[in-house]
């Protein structure tokens, strides 16, 4: 009998594929992650882990599977909170989901579960596992999950084919209300519980507040940069002259616009650049537009914020990306290209983005994604993900 170790945590969707995969006959035992119970950054006066751990105990009861709790918070806040904290600082756009996955869930997460002799485990992700077999070796693929509004394998962009190996989704080829079902008539605690929200295993948390409990507040401006300075410098004719190959195009597209004070006009104060992202809105507390500012470009150093007035403003949009070298990661490592070689793929910047037609250009320093079309709010930090068909093959950190 093989044994799976379910990461539970206390929600309808770990506690279904513990129920799910015990039914098929599995050695199921559930592991709660205690994650975060760090004062020092204080998110509210709550608790939700001891809540969580509490519902996935009755849970693991309720199933009659052995469970206990274990304790990565060190883990959690050197990999993850940390990691962020920098970020931040350096006016980047993290993504702790993805990272909590990579660094916690299938990394210390699963070499504590292997190291208590199980098989596989098994998170409550709507994504699906497939395999290529030929040539006796085996290919693991991340796919979409069945229902196309929870599917989650953006989050999971990052994963190895060793993780891969070890990994069993059980839901994902499950509708979102099939689980609350199941959930409801197995008289699971879980069933109407509502899905988490916020930061990986912290919850739902303001997020300039938590960041001020390590990033000081320092005031500075905020400018308004007019569309036509932004679309001069994003599209900059003498640099995209005709004369110029195609691929010298998608480097200059990937190009991020440098903004100067002269630029605009200064329409109001922040509390810190490092606070705000592009293509935020709400936070800005600046009225007496036609239209709502967004945040186009933020600089940390000079404590500047750029803004431009509405969605559309062309300093939002850009048509490529850059990815170092370091930085790519595929999940199907054998589709991996070459200096000079091209793929044509669907790709999204964001979780629940659509994906939108992109090639991928690999050179010897790294990898271009240009887009069909232009897409708004390309963030440093961020995750860049893309998919053939349903199947993600790879992803990497925003440049």
């Amino acid at each position: 009998m093989k044994t799976v170790v379910v990461g539970l945590s206390g929600g309808v969707d770990s506690s279904v594929s513990a129920y799910l995969l015990k039914e098929k006959g599995y050695n199921v035992i559930g592991l709660f992650m205690k994650n975060w119970h760090d004062d020092s950054v204080t998110i509210s006066d709550e608790c939700p882990w001891l809540d969580d751990s509490n519902d996935a105990m009755l849970v693991a009861e309720k199933l009659g599977i052995p469970f206990q709790t274990v304790d990565l918070s060190e883990e959690y806040k050197e990999r993850i909170v940390n990691y962020m904290f920098n970020e931040y600082k350096q006016g980047r756009t993290p993504n702790p989901d993805v990272l909590c996955n990579r660094e916690i869930k299938f990394d210390v997460f699963m070499k504590l579960a292997l190291e208590l002799g199980a098989d596989y485990v098994a998170t409550g992700h709507y994504c699906q596992r497939g395999i290529i077999s030929d040539d006796n070796k085996s290919r693991f693929q991340l796919l979409a999950g069945a229902d196309a509004n929870k599917d989650q394998s953006y989050f999971l962009c990052q994963l190895s084919q060793e993780q891969l190996k070890k990994t069993l989704f059980p839901i994902g080829h499950l509708q979102k209300a099939e689980v609350r079902r199941i959930a409801k008539e197995q008289d699971l605690i879980t069933a109407d519980k509502k899905d988490s929200q916020g930061l990986c295993f912290i919850g739902k948390v303001k997020l300039p507040e938590f960041l001020q409990q390590k990033l000081q507040p320092k005031e500075g401006l905020i400018i308004e940069i007019p569309s036509e300075v932004s679309l001069d410098k994003t599209m900059n004719p003498k640099e995209s002259s005709p004369n110029n190959t195609y691929i010298n195009n998608v480097i200059l597209q990937a190009k991020k616009p440098k903004y100067n004070s002269s630029d605009g006009n200064i329409v109001g104060k922040h509390q810190g650049a490092h606070y705000f992202t592009k293509g935020q809105r709400k936070g800005l507390a600046v009225g007496g537009t036609v239209e709502p500012l967004f945040v186009i470009d933020t600089d940390v150093e000079e404590n500047i914020i750029y803004t431009g007035q509405g969605k559309n403003h062309p300093g939002l949009y850009r048509s490529a990306l850059f990815i170092k070298e370091v930085e790519i990661h595929w999940v199907r490592s054998d589709l991996k290209l070459l200096p000079d070689q091209e793929m044509e793929i669907k790709a999204r910047i964001r979780y629940r983005q659509p994906l939108e037609k992109a090639i991928l250009h690999k050179m010897e320093n790294g990898m271009y994604v240009s887009f069909e079309n232009p897409q708004s709010a390309i963030s440093e930090g961020q995750f860049v993900a893309w998919y053939e068909g349903n199947e993600l093959l790879g992803s990497g950190v925003i440049s």
